[in-house]
């Protein structure tokens, strides 16, 4: 057998072919041998990063979740080649909307990006000084109606483009606050849940009021899965554009995101996005290998069995628990989060510290500091477990790591 080495120095006696063949061979094998060098190496090991437990859920400084593995195959398969991006982003798109059943849709670098995008699509609609001049265009400056208690850190995404929020409190001022400067309505669709009130403009009136007044709706339900449902419901509800992470329960890639509805809303949106140089939206770039990959993780989401999987999560907090629970006076409640963001079912522990001495916080702050480290979440009740983001192996280790940090303060 002729071994490689002979080959191409065989091959590279031959002038041009020999010349051409035996480069090809020889980046073949340097490819393959790079390829086999990076899977090989430990990057987290290499930087001095540990890595961690999950038992806090989807949360964007946690790494937000962990892409399926038919995500990861899209991503590696889609990168070896070049591809027009506007192409890429319209075909996805199409397949998008046909999976949502809306007219539009594309992939952002996250819903806060699609924040952004979607005022900006409502500001300019497909005018072209307007998109290369926003958020400094020229006239009285534009206003975006939002319920007072709607307001929130997000927004920001949605005044980088130079609007003003105006607040509103009841369906009445909503009425009265809009007006020829009024750009677009704003619904946080999880303000009720995370202020523990109930919205003061309902869904169906916010996108009556809107409609009559002919000015797009925008939903942001970032975290809203699951249940699946809600992919689906807000479109039928009425609302213009919708917007959910790419990077939380659907898990896609964690700087995805997903921006569908209206069709013209969609193209302008695409207008002052990547990979238009003039745009607000230039430096929000998604590559292809993350625009093929939102999508395959969003088929993935719908195609998934969603009772089994919460049967799985379910599983999760009883097996956390009964480790625990080996510990004098230490009980176990199952919780499930309202919604409509972090719908999942978590576990509460808590303990008589006068028998078992130590605080919540501070078991929190062992296991961070053990061995692996395991991030968990503390309240008044007690210790605050998030399952959905560990691996199934990862389970009883936590587990094991709460029996071992409670019993060692009884």
């Amino acid at each position: 057998m002729i071994s490689r080495r002979k080959m191409l120095k065989m091959l590279a006696s031959f002038p041009l072919f020999g010349g051409i063949a035996a480069s090809k061979m020889g980046m073949a094998a340097s490819s393959k041998e790079a390829s086999s060098a990076s899977a090989e190496r430990d990057l987290f090991e290499e930087l001095g990063i540990e890595t961690l437990i999950n038992g806090r859920g989807t949360l964007t400084f946690l790494s937000g979740s962990l892409m399926q593995p038919e995500v990861v195959q899209a991503i590696e398969s889609t990168s070896h080649e070049f591809a027009n991006l506007y192409e890429v982003q319209d075909k996805v798109g199409e397949r998008i909307a046909e999976m949502l059943n809306c007219e539009a849709a594309m992939v952002t670098s996250g819903a806060a990006g699609a924040l952004t995008l979607g005022t900006a699509a409502a500001i300019t609609g497909t005018d072209e000084e307007m998109i290369k001049k926003l958020p400094n265009i020229s006239g009285p400056r534009r206003e975006v109606i939002i319920q007072k208690r709607h307001r929130y850190s997000y927004d920001h995404a949605v005044r980088n483009t130079g609007v003003k929020m105006v607040e509103v409190e009841s369906a009445r001022e909503m009425e009265e606050a809009i007006n020829d400067r009024t750009v677009m309505s704003l619904f946080f669709n999880a303000a009720a849940q995370f202020g523990g009130f109930e919205h003061t403009i309902g869904h169906e009136e916010f996108v009556a009021i809107s409609k009559k007044h002919d000015i797009p709706s925008f939903i942001d339900a970032a975290a809203d899965v699951p249940p699946p449902d809600n992919l689906f419901k807000y479109i039928d509800i009425g609302f213009d554009l919708v917007t959910f992470s790419g990077g939380k329960a659907i898990r896609g890639p964690q700087s995805s995101g997903l921006l569908y509805g209206r069709k013209d809303l969609i193209e302008a949106a695409k207008l002052n996005h990547n990979p238009h140089s003039d745009s607000i939206g230039r430096g929000m770039k998604v590559n292809k290998e993350e625009i093929f990959g939102m999508m395959v993780a969003l088929e993935s989401y719908l195609e998934r069995d969603h009772e089994q999987q919460w049967e799985e999560w379910v599983g999760r907090t009883k097996t956390i628990a009964a480790e625990a629970e080996k510990v004098p006076t230490v009980t176990s409640e199952r919780k499930v989060n309202s919604g409509p963001a972090n719908h999942f079912p978590d576990l509460q522990l808590s303990w008589d510290q006068s028998r078992v001495q130590i605080k919540p916080e501070d078991v929190v702050k062992k296991l961070q500091e053990g061995e692996p480290r395991i991030e968990v979440s503390s309240n008044d009740e007690g210790l605050y477990i998030t399952v959905v983001m560990m691996k199934p192996d990862q389970v009883g280790i936590v587990g094991r790591r709460v029996r071992e940090v409670l019993s060692q303060a009884v």
